[in-house]
């Protein structure tokens, strides 16, 4: 299986890879925030 580094080409799976690795972040973070709401939030009321 090809990827950008071995051919300098994006392929229809780089593009679906890149928004699955973009999501899986985005939730990451979301679940840390709701974990750890109130430190966010003494951060912000800093």
């Amino acid at each position: 299986m090809a990827t950008e580094e071995e051919t300098g080409e994006r392929t229809p799976l780089d593009d679906v890879m890149e928004d699955i690795r973009r999501e899986l972040v985005m939730r990451v973070a979301e679940a840390d925030r709701d974990e750890h709401r109130e430190i966010y939030d003494a951060l912000e009321h800093e």
